[in-house]
């Protein structure tokens, strides 16, 4: 039955009980939870900080270049979010051992881990360094073993857990020049597959993200010509957006997402299907 207001008073009273109804309902429903991503300060670490503070978790990322990591600290401020930010070369365990620690002691329980920290270092096989080589398999893969296993035991701890890997695309179908790339990203989703059945029991789960070819710097330093090739090969006719990849890791970390693990989610556009 509906009732009809005859004040002002009344009228605007119910306003404001009707907006603190509907704002406090999903906050009381959400459970606030430490977040740790690893290289937050590019294109997609960004989106992934940005969306995991927009759904009231607390929010840790790492860095190695201070100028540029303060410079976008200083950004995200101006467009409302703090974040907690950890100097750590992830490609060193003994460095993220000590890192995980610090956003333990800091911020609570680890229980959300995005591994998304990674480099290029494109190059033919033939012309390939053992050192292009050491360094993308130390930056990509190794640095999600140096991190997850300095987590683990903080969420077997809490009982729940999420562990997103960020791969590639091209850790699916290989691509011209990124062997080691291609290899590292891949090696990824192994270990996701074999992590997810050590701690499916526990309440953990482990997933596997893989972007296409998504709008950011390195995508804008590309000539033209050559961006207007891959668009083509695209069935949905454009680039991706770090905020479609936020989005994925969003719902994997959900509560409601506890029957997905092990999984390799593709957000391509359609660029690559198995």
């Amino acid at each position: 039955m509906s009732v009809l207001l005859k004040t002002k008073e009344q009228f605007q009273q119910n306003i404001i009980t009707t907006f603190e109804t509907y704002a406090e309902a999903p906050v009381s429903q959400a459970v606030r939870r430490v977040v740790l991503v690893t290289g937050g300060t590019g294109g997609i670490g960004s989106a992934i900080c940005k969306k995991m503070a927009q759904q009231g978790h607390i929010v840790a990322t790492t860095y190695r270049n201070e100028e540029k990591a303060f410079a976008w600290a200083e950004e995200m401020k101006k467009q409302g979010f703090t974040f907690h930010l950890y100097k750590c070369d992830v490609a060193s365990f003994e460095d993220s051992q000590k890192m995980v620690k610090a956003v333990v002691q800091d911020l609570g329980p680890l229980q959300i881990l995005v591994n998304n920290a990674g480099i290029t270092r494109d190059s033919t096989l033939r012309k390939m360094t053992i050192d292009q080589w050491r360094d993308v398999i130390s930056s990509d893969l190794d640095s999600v073993f140096n991190v997850t296993r300095s987590a683990i035991d903080y969420m077997l701890e809490t009982g729940f857990g999420r562990i997103i890997n960020i791969s590639s695309i091209n850790g699916q179908k290989g691509q011209f020049g990124q062997s080691n790339y291609a290899a590292a990203k891949a090696g990824m989703h192994g270990f996701t597959k074999a992590l997810a059945q050590e701690v499916a029991k526990k309440g953990i789960t482990v997933n596997t993200v893989s972007p296409g070819y998504i709008e950011t710097d390195m995508i804008g330093a590309v000539p033209e010509n050559i961006r207007n090739n891959i668009v083509a090969q695209i069935p949905v006719g454009r680039f991706g957006k770090p905020e479609d990849v936020a989005h994925v890791v969003s719902f994997l970390i959900s509560e409601e997402s506890g029957f997905i693990t092990g999984a390799n989610i593709a957000s391509n556009g359609g660029h690559f299907m198995e």
